[in-house]
C-alpha cells in the first residue's frame, strides 16, 4: 500500500494500494463495511479465512464450515485458538455478483478455505462488501447485518459511526491557551494527543452479544443478555487502574452491564475472569482484578448488579483455587515461597494482598464481619516478604530463606525471563502494597521520612540496560512508565513530606512520554490504560487505589476542561496561574480542599474545581 495515502478518523480508514486499488473502511457495531475502488471494470478479491493473527502456535484455525451460498453471500464458521479460544461465525456479502470462483489449495496445516472471486463492477468501478460477526450462529450474524446495515449507503454508515463517536467524544471539552514550557507544542497538537487517548480509551471493552441478546458465554454455551450486553476484551490487569474508574466518570450508563458481564463470567467458569477476548478466559496476567473492579463500581454508587452476588463471587475466586491462584499454598505459608512456585511468586504475593483487602472492604461494606477480618488478616501478609536490610519486597522460600542472589534491578517476566516478579523488578513492585496500605508501607519503612527518601530513591537509581520486552520502558530512574504496575507511583508524593516532587516527574513523564507523533504514546496501550493515565493526569487527578472512590491530586495539564455528565450536569476542572507551576491551592465549588484527593461523588455532582498553580 501507499503510506502517504492513508486516512484515518474515527470510525473510518482508507487507503490505496501500489496496484491503484483503492480501500475504505467504516462499520457499525457488529458490522463491517468495505468500499472498493478499482481502476478497471474487473475486480478480484482474496478472501481468505485461514487468515489471522498467530500467537505462540501454528493451528490458527481448528475447523471451518464455510459455505458460498449463491455468488454474493458466503456464511459459515471458524473455531480458531490465538490468545484464546473461540467460536466465530459470520456472513459475507457482495453488492455485485462474482462471475467466477477459485478455490486455492490448503497448506499442511490449514483447516479452512481461501478463494480468489472475480467480479464485474462496471463502469462505476467498484465493490462493496458487508462482513457481519457473531459469537453464537450464521443466523445470528444475518440478524445483525439486518438490524444494524440492511443497505448499501457506505456515506451514510460512516456518517452515523462519526456522529456516535462523538457522542462520546464530546463528554470532554478541553481548552488550552498556552505554550508548554520547557517543551513547546500547541494547542492542536495538544487537543491531537487528548481525544486520540480518549478514543483509544472507549475503543473497549467490546458488547460482543448479538442484537438480540445472545451471546456464547466462557462454559461455551448460549445464553441471554440481561439488557443485551455482555462485555468481553477486558484486559483487566491493565484496565482496574485508571481506565475502568475513568470509564466510570465518562460512560456510567456502561458499567453496571460490564460488572454484571463478570459475575455472569463467574457463573460460567466458577471464578472472575481474568483477562477475556470474545468472551473466553486467556488467563494471561495474574491477580484477580475484577475484585478492586466490583467494589470500585459497588463504592461509586452502582447499584445496577447485585452486591451479595458480586461479594461471593469474589470469596469463590479468593477460595476456591485455580490458574495462577493457588489458595492452599498461598494461606499455608502467608506468602508464596518461591521454592514451589519459581515464577512470579513476589508479584503473585502483593498483587493476592491488594485484592484480598478489596475482598474485605466489600464485605465491611455489606456487613459481613467474619470475612472482613479473614481477608483484612490477608492482606497484610504482603508484610511477610519484606526484606528489612534492602527494604524490598524479596523472594522467600518454604523454610523462610531469602532468594539469593538478589537483583532488585533485574527484571524478570514470565515468557521471556522468569523470576519473582512480572513483567517488573522488585523496586517496580514494591509500591503494590501501597494502592491499599500506605500507613502499612509507611510503617514497614520507619515512618513518612523514610517512605519519602524510598520514593526519591525510586525515581533517581539508575536503570541498568533496560529491556522493554522486561517492561523496562520510558523510564525515570526505576519508575517504568511503559507498564502499568508503575502507574500509580508517582501520586504517592502527595502521601510523602514532598509533595512537589510528584508534581516535577507528573510534569516530566506527561512531556517526555506523550507526543503526537505515531510513536508518541510510550508502551502498550493496554485497552486503554495508558491513555487513562494520560486523561486523568491532564484532568489533575489518578486513583491509586482505585478500588475507593477517592482520586489523588496531581497537577493539571490543561488550562481547562469540561466533563458533561447525566443529567445535564457538568464538571468544570480549571487552572489559575502559569504552567509548571505547582498546585499552591485546590478549591472546589468555592471550598478549599485540605485532603489530598476529591472523591468521584464530588466529580459527578458537577461543579467546578480550581487548581492554583504558582512557584
Amino acid at each position: 500500500y501507499v503510506k502517504k495515502s492513508e486516512k484515518g478518523t474515527v470510525g473510518y480508514y482508507a487507503v490505496t494500494k501500489k496496484d491503484c486499488v483503492k480501500v475504505a473502511l467504516t462499520c457499525s457495531e457488529r458490522v463491517a463495511f468495505h468500499y472498493y475502488t478499482f481502476p478497471t471494470e474487473q475486480a478480484r478479491l482474496y478472501v481468505n479465512f485461514q487468515h489471522g493473527l498467530r500467537f505462540l502456535t501454528d493451528s490458527l484455525v481448528l475447523e471451518s464450515d464455510v459455505q458460498i451460498e449463491n455468488n454474493q453471500t458466503i456464511s459459515g464458521y471458524c473455531h480458531t485458538k490465538n490468545w484464546v479460544e473461540r467460536k466465530y461465525f459470520f456472513v459475507l456479502q457482495f453488492d455485485t455478483p462474482f462471475t467466477q470462483k477459485e478455490e486455492l489449495p490448503k497448506g499442511k496445516k490449514d483447516k479452512a478455505p481461501q478463494y480468489n472471486f472475480s467480479f464485474m463492477v462496471g463502469k462505476s468501478k467498484t465493490l462493496q462488501v458487508k462482513i457481519a460477526l457473531s459469537t453464537v450462529s450464521v443466523e445470528g450474524a444475518k440478524n445483525n447485518l439486518q438490524a444494524e446495515i440492511p443497505h448499501w449507503n457506505f456515506k451514510k454508515v460512516k456518517k452515523n459511526a462519526e456522529k456516535n463517536w462523538n457522542n462520546y467524544l464530546n463528554r470532554i471539552n478541553i481548552e488550552i491557551s498556552y505554550n508548554w514550557k520547557p517543551q513547546k507544542s500547541t494547542p492542536t497538537k495538544e487537543k491531537l494527543k487528548f481525544y486520540t487517548a480518549l478514543y483509544h480509551l472507549l475503543l473497549q471493552p467490546s458488547n460482543i452479544a448479538d442484537v438480540d441478546g445472545k451471546y456464547r458465554g466462557a462454559d461455551d454455551k448460549i445464553a441471554q443478555a440481561p439488557n443485551k450486553a455482555y462485555y468481553s476484551t477486558l484486559s483487566i490487569w491493565d484496565i482496574y487502574r485508571g481506565a475502568f474508574p475513568l470509564l466510570q466518570i465518562l460512560v456510567p450508563e456502561r458499567i453496571d452491564d460490564i460488572v454484571n458481564t463478570m459475575l455472569l463470567h463467574h457463573k460460567a467458569n466458577k471464578f472472575l475472569p481474568i483477562w477475556t477476548a470474545w468472551g473466553q478466559d486467556n488467563y494471561c496476567m495474574i491477580g484477580n482484578h475484577a475484585i478492586p473492579m466490583l467494589l470500585s463500581a459497588y463504592q461509586n454508587g452502582f447499584r445496577g448488579f447485585d452486591a451479595k452476588e458480586a461479594l461471593q463471587a469474589m470469596v469463590e475466586t479468593s477460595t476456591r483455587s485455580h490458574i495462577n491462584s493457588d489458595w492452599e499454598l498461598y494461606n499455608q505459608y502467608g506468602y508464596y515461597p518461591f521454592d514451589k512456585l519459581d515464577n512470579e511468586a513476589v508479584s503473585r504475593t502483593l498483587e493476592s494482598g491488594y485484592d484480598d483487602w478489596c475482598v474485605a472492604k466489600m464485605a465491611e461494606l455489606l456487613g459481613e464481619t467474619a470475612t472482613a477480618q479473614t481477608f483484612y488478616k490477608r492482606a497484610n501478609y504482603y508484610k511477610a516478604l519484606f526484606d528489612t536490610e534492602t527494604k524490598l519486597f524479596r523472594g522467600k522460600d518454604t523454610k523462610g530463606n531469602w532468594r539469593t542472589p538478589f537483583e532488585p534491578l533485574k527484571a524478570t517476566s514470565p515468557m521471556n525471563n522468569p523470576g519473582d516478579y512480572t513483567e517488573a523488578n522488585a523496586w517496580q513492585y514494591f509500591w503494590t502494597p501501597a494502592q491499599h496500605d500506605i500507613q502499612g508501607m509507611t510503617a514497614l519503612l520507619g515512618g513518612k521520612d523514610k517512605f519519602t527518601k524510598q520514593l526519591n530513591d525510586f525515581f533517581t537509581l539508575k536503570a541498568l540496560n533496560p529491556d522493554k520486552h522486561l517492561g523496562q520502558e520510558a523510564m525515570i530512574g526505576q519508575y517504568a512508565h511503559g507498564n502499568e504496575p508503575s502507574h500509580h507511583i508517582a501520586y504517592l508524593y502527595a502521601y510523602s513530606n514532598e509533595p512537589k516532587k510528584g508534581q516535577d516527574i507528573i510534569n516530566e513523564i506527561v512531556k517526555n512520554f506523550h507526543k503526537a507523533t505515531p510513536d508518541g504514546m510510550i508502551g502498550n496501550d493496554d485497552c486503554g490504560q495508558m491513555s487513562a493515565w494520560y486523561i486523568l493526569t491532564c484532568l489533575g487527578f489518578y486513583p491509586v487505589n482505585p478500588a475507593t472512590n477517592e482520586f489523588v491530586l496531581g497537577v493539571p495539564q490543561l488550562k481547562s476542561a469540561t466533563i458533561t455528565l447525566p443529567a445535564g450536569k457538568k464538571f468544570v476542572m480549571q487552572t489559575e496561574g502559569g504552567y509548571a507551576g505547582y498546585r499552591k491551592k485546590t478549591i472546589l465549588n468555592g471550598i478549599t480542599i485540605e485532603k489530598p484527593f476529591i472523591t468521584y461523588q464530588q466529580i459527578m455532582q458537577g461543579g467546578k474545581l480550581v487548581f492554583e498553580l504558582g512557584r
